[in-house]
This record gives C-alpha cells, structure tokens and sequence, in this order.
C-alpha cells in the first residue's frame, strides 16, 4: 500500500509540475505579444508627429516667404486726394493696393510736387525709415496739415506722385506719376507744408500732422 500512494503522489506532483511549466510558457507569451503591440503603436504615434511636424513647417515656410512683399505699384486708378478745411485742415493722400493675393510695401513717405514744383513737400518727420506692408487690397493714407494760411496755400491743378525707395528720399522709379486734380473733380490746396509718413491708419496718419 505505501509503494502504490508513493508512485501516486509522484504521479501528481509530475502532473502538477507539467501544468505550472505551461502556464508560465503561457504568460510569457502574452507578455511578450503586448510588448509588441505597445512597439507598434509607439512607432505609429511617432510616424503621426514626424509628419504632423512637417506640415506645421510648411505652413511656417509659406508665412515667412509671404512676408517678402515688393515695392507698390503706382498708377493714379490706386491713389486718391481729400482735402478737410479749418484750423485743423489737412490733406488727405490714400493709396490702396488692388492686388487680390499680393503684398506690396510702402517706405517713408509719398513725394508730392504740387503744380511741378522743382523739390517735393518736405516729410514731417524726416530719415524716420519708415515701412508699411499693405495686404491685398490693404489701404495706407499720408496727410498733408494746412493748419495756416500758408499752409493751406492755393488751389492746386495736379501734382506729380513718386514712391519712396528704403532710403528717404530716392524713388523707386525714375518716372513719376501725374494726378490731375481738374480731370478729377477735386479742389486741392496747399502751400508750404509738410507731409508725413505713409500710415496703415488715417488716424495714425493725422495724428503724426498734429491734426489728430
């Protein structure tokens, strides 16, 4: 009787043996399964910002190169002139970039010879290195005080428009452009004045002339 529960109980423990060996086989599977997939999706989630990061770069790229904005272009259909009359009166030159997709800039101020005067209005703050980058379709306004008589001078008949290069007082073309006021309709006086720099605001335009 103890020879035959002997050979039984080791046939158990073999038995119990064999099944403990298999249930850790088991879990190193799984273990070893998960490990994978948690790679896996490791390597996906990194796949996802290498390329969520090369379309934010892009989009960075296009801004910096849309900030590159060429010298406006001058033609009197894109300018305009306004005259307001008291012991604040000013002038009122407006320039509107009729591009529908491209930027242009604007330096310093316009040059403005009334009646072909041989020198333009002197700027009222000048080598000040002033830019204005408009949008499309973006407007900039200088102003012209004729705070006093001789300011206000007298009725003007045209007056030849130049741009400014970067560096005050040099245009960007060689030619300048003609507004006729008479053709226009538009009564216009000055005399001897200043003009300020070009400004992305009328107010901020007046408020430089001392009319604001």
């Amino acid at each position: 009787m103890t020879a035959r529960r002997t050979r039984r109980r080791s046939a158990a423990y073999a038995a119990l043996a064999l099944g403990l060996a298999g249930s850790v086989a088991l879990t190193g599977c799984n273990s070893h399964s998960s490990k994978s997939k948690k790679s896996s999706s490791s390597s996906k989630s990194k796949k996802r910002k290498i390329i969520g990061g090369g379309a934010a770069a892009g989009v960075g790229a296009g801004a910096a190169a849309n900030r590159h904005a060429s010298n406006c272009n001058l033609t009197t259909s894109r300018l305009q002139f306004g005259q307001q009359t008291g012991p604040k009166g000013y002038v009122t030159v407006r320039y509107q970039n009729s591009s529908g997709t491209l930027r242009c800039t604007l330096y310093n101020a316009p040059l403005l010879s009334f009646d072909q005067a041989k020198t333009p209005l002197p700027m009222v703050r000048p080598g000040s290195g002033h830019v204005v980058t408009l949008r499309p379709h973006g407007t900039a306004y200088a102003v012209i005080p004729t705070t006093n008589p001789a300011a206000l001078g007298t009725k003007q008949k045209n007056v030849a428009v130049q741009f400014m290069g970067r560096s005050s007082g040099s245009p960007t073309t060689d030619e300048s452009v003609v507004y006729d006021f008479v053709a226009k309709h538009d009564v216009i006086s000055v005399g001897r004045s200043k003009v300020t720099n070009w400004n992305s605001s009328l107010s901020g335009a007046k408020l430089e002339a001392g009319v604001g």
